[in-house]
């Protein structure tokens, strides 16, 4: 079913006007935010409370991981209730509340949608479990009878993101083999069938559930996927399973029957007032392919995966750089600029760890917010958290860790909750002191947000500053960018009409020839006349 855009529609404000273009939009892993209610885990009405610290350091609006009614197999992204608060969380009148408190701020809030699976307690799956091999319910899932004499084998070699099958088969009470279901994921997480018409209603009355409760927006989980080759083939023996890097291509990912939904859902975000905007998580590492999910009747913004993955170089930064922007201009949409996120290494570690990884990440950050378009925060990052490697075998919870045999760590070590004051664990995260879900590191007491807002070069107060000249500084967000000549491993570029940012990826510290009063840097730098001495790992902005 194609929808046309209802004629009652709020117009699109001009370009110019579109908050997401330029926004700074930081994401809340709800569960290790800010607990409101001592249990260890965060939960709403712990954000809603520290709303207003997020409204000082200066973004946007604010994006929340799921928080719908799960088992938490995979952190929330397995939703049994696509329209309920889990308990563990809060209710529904928290939600309300929360968004009340972040409008009033002044932050909009955009939160996860989860389209790709369900969770296996979703009630249409457990309805699928019960129902008889090519029945309604069956169809709105991915089932398949197996391969070999007995079916004893999976439909197909697929092979599940978070390692091995990503086919699990049924059993009857008796103990009966029976039919495989798809799960790309874990396989609590079984695969929606998105061909089915019933599928495409329900989450079209999903979105519309929350759009009518006030949100501002959507993050879309898994976004290239949804759409599976009807044939189900093979993949090569020995491919990898997740991203797309521009030269693979995968029977399950990025399909071009996704294009369909988006233009669906685009235009039932249209017939709401107020600017309603959807993000993509798109694994494709190829940005004209990227491009495809932000025409103008599709997508807002996709989260640009390239970049995060790029390494600290410059030739490399300066061409993901170049290829993000080209490829979005092509079709009118903004770029988006992303250093951390919940499943990635924090890029502090990522960037070679200590007093290294410190400060290239600090230098990162005022390249990232100097690039023109939009920019997303990992909650943490504006503390300079680096990633929690040591956490005890007993308490990881990722899933990745069961399904690899214990191999891959998997995600915990970025989802470590957030040291907010005291000097003794978990600093303030929880109330009383209660033992949140993951331990937090006791050397983190000098990186609690309370000893940083105190320190004049702490990481916290650079942040505050680069986001508060970010919306002074005109030319700065949305717009236009021009490189300027710099010698090996540096990168330059001027944003009209008088600011000027410049890099120092290399070992060693140069002079540059640079006009303008420095208004922030990373580290210490020199200035002389029309000279800046740049240290090794280390971003200035200019003006003037």
């Amino acid at each position: 079913m194609q929808l046309t855009p209802d004629p009652s529609a709020v117009p699109s404000p001009p370009v110019a006007q579109q908050w997401w273009r330029d926004a700074v939009i930081y994401q809340v892993y709800v569960r290790s935010f800010a607990d409101a209610n001592g249990d260890g885990e965060g939960d709403l009405a712990g954000i809603r409370q520290r709303l207003p610290q997020l409204a000082s350091l200066g973004v946007d609006a604010v994006w929340l991981t799921p928080f719908y009614v799960s088992p938490l197999a995979d952190g929330g992204y397995d939703v049994a209730d696509y329209r309920d608060v889990d308990p563990r969380f809060g209710t529904l009148a928290d939600f309300d509340a929360l968004l009340a408190t972040a409008h009033d701020l002044g932050l909009r809030v955009i939160i996860d949608i989860v389209p790709n699976h369900t969770s296996a307690a979703h009630r249409w799956f457990r309805e699928a479990v019960a129902a008889e091999p090519g029945a309604p319910a069956r169809q709105r899932y991915m089932f398949r009878p197996g391969r070999g004499p007995n079916g004893d084998k999976p439909p197909n070699n697929w092979k599940s993101i978070f390692g091995g099958p990503a086919w699990t088969r049924l059993k009857r009470p008796d103990g009966t083999p029976e039919e495989w279901y798809l799960h790309l994921f874990d396989a609590e997480q079984p695969d929606l069938n998105w061909n089915n018409p019933e599928v495409r209603d329900e989450f079209d009355d999903v979105l519309r559930f929350w759009l009518d409760r006030g949100v501002d927006g959507f993050r879309i989980d898994v976004a290239h996927g949804m759409i599976k080759d009807p044939d189900l083939p093979d993949i090569a023996e020995g491919q990898a399973a997740g991203l797309l890097d521009g030269n693979t291509s995968l029977p399950y990912f990025d399909q071009d029957g996704v294009h369909e939904i988006y233009r669906r859902w685009r235009a039932i975000c249209d017939s709401y007032p107020g600017q309603r905007a959807m993000v993509a998580e798109a694994w494709v590492e190829d940005a004209r392919r990227v491009a495809r999910y932000l025409r103008p009747d599709e997508l807002h913004q996709a989260f640009n995966f390239e970049y995060l993955t790029a390494p600290w170089q410059a030739e490399k930064l300066r061409s993901v750089i170049d290829d993000s922007l080209s490829a979005n201009s092509d079709v009118g949409a903004p770029t988006t600029w992303v250093l951390s996120n919940h499943d990635v290494t924090r890029h502090p570690t990522r960037f070679g760890g200590g007093a290294t990884g410190a400060r290239r990440s600090r230098a990162a950050t005022l390249l990232m917010l100097a690039l023109p378009g939009s920019a997303y925060l990992y909650q943490g990052e504006e503390l300079g958290l680096p990633e929690v490697t040591d956490l005890p075998d007993e308490v990881l919870q990722d899933p990745t860790w069961q399904r690899s045999g214990g191999v891959e760590r998997g995600r915990d070590g970025c989802r470590v909750p957030l040291p907010w004051e005291g000097t003794e664990p978990p600093f303030g995260f929880s109330p009383d002191g209660a033992q949140p879900w993951l331990p937090v590191p006791g050397e983190w007491r000098s990186l609690t947000r309370k000893a940083q807002q105190e320190e004049p070069d702490s990481t916290l107060r650079m942040y505050m500053a680069a986001l508060r000249l970010r919306r002074e500084l005109t030319g700065l967000g949305d717009g236009e960018m021009t490189w300027l000549e710099a010698p090996e491993h540096v990168l330059a570029f001027r944003r009209d009409p008088d600011v000027v940012c410049a890099v120092n990826l290399g070992e060693q510290a140069v002079e540059l020839a640079l006009t303008g009063d420095v208004v922030l840097s990373s580290a210490p730098v020199e200035q002389h006349g029309d000279t800046v001495v740049l240290p090794p790992d280390t971003a200035v902005w200019l003006r003037g």
